[in-house]
């Protein structure tokens, strides 16, 4: 069991490490839109989801509605549902429901990616260790980020807070460049926001409700226009 652990905790080191430096900006987008620091690292630490917090603090900012903000959670972060679905295909069988919940709260991309590679009969010490550095990682580097926007000068946080922008078009340009699909779903959602933000007849949209619709729209009309077929399901 502790061997198992300790395999988890090196296996988890380089994603700790690539959420420490990312998170720095989720502190310093924190502080910008109002929150303490307290809020920023409590956010970090109850939810391991950049593009979840990204568009958390922007409801937030905005005077969102609690509603609008869970809704805007549960739609972004719905494919760690589905992750964790196959992901409970790989885990022992003694895993009991309270560990596989306790899993399940933590896996990220990463996470499950290094999981799957890890093979099948992934017990509850490896996920563990997998887990608790990563967590750490994306909570310290939120607080050093949010600790630093509050003592940088405006220009200067401002600056680093175009990293969070960078990482995830570091996240989609490459899929986009290999597939045509993605790119216009991107494309797609895209220009939905500037109607909704230019447009006068969008005016009394809030920006919870039209992260919400554009995000619903470009992926329904991308499954409609390019829908999953047989061999891709199979791969």
């Amino acid at each position: 069991m502790k061997k198992e652990f300790f395999n988890g905790l090196r296996d988890g080191v380089p994603i700790a490490l690539g959420y420490l430096s990312v998170s720095f900006s989720v502190g310093i987008l924190a502080i910008a839109s109002g929150l303490t620091v307290f809020q920023g690292a409590l956010m970090s630490l109850t939810n391991v989801t950049s593009a979840g917090q990204f568009a958390g603090i922007q409801v937030i900012a905005a005077g969102g509605a609690l509603a609008e903000l869970a809704l805007t959670q549960v739609i972004i972060n719905l494919r760690y549902a589905l992750m964790s679905l196959s992901l409970s295909q790989n885990l022992s069988e003694d895993v009991t429901i309270r560990q596989r919940l306790a899993i399940a709260f933590a896996n990220t991309d990463e996470i499950f990616a290094v999981a799957m590679g890890h093979g099948k009969n992934l017990t509850f010490s490896y996920m563990m260790g997998l887990e608790s550095l990563p967590v750490l990682g994306w909570t310290a580097g939120t607080v050093l980020g949010a600790v630093a926007g509050e003592v940088l000068p405006a220009s200067v946080s401002g600056a680093l807070s175009i990293a969070l922008y960078a990482m995830f078009l570091a996240i989609v340009l490459p899929v986009a460049r290999r597939q045509r699909s993605v790119l216009l779903v991107v494309v797609l959602a895209a220009v939905f926001r500037c109607a909704l933000y230019y447009l006068p007849m969008f005016a009394g949209i809030s920006a919870g409700m039209a992260i919400i619709f554009c995000t619903v729209a470009a992926a329904f009309l991308g499954a409609w226009l390019f829908p999953v077929t047989g061999e891709e399901k199979e791969m």
